[in-house]
């Protein structure tokens, strides 16, 4: 269990945080958290089944 779900974690946030500072830079792309969380929400859910 230990490091490969550190791994995971660790990959979220950092595409999930930087999905949503781009979407904060450029409003027009949509609202920066809710883009932000639909892309850590899909990532969990790819990764969950290996």
């Amino acid at each position: 269990m230990g490091g490969q779900i550190d791994q995971r974690m660790v990959l979220l946030l950092l595409v999930g945080s930087g999905v949503t500072y781009a979407a904060y830079e450029h409003p027009p792309f949509g609202a920066a958290l809710v883009i932000g969380a639909a892309v850590v929400t899909l990532l969990h859910l790819l990764m969950k089944d290996h």
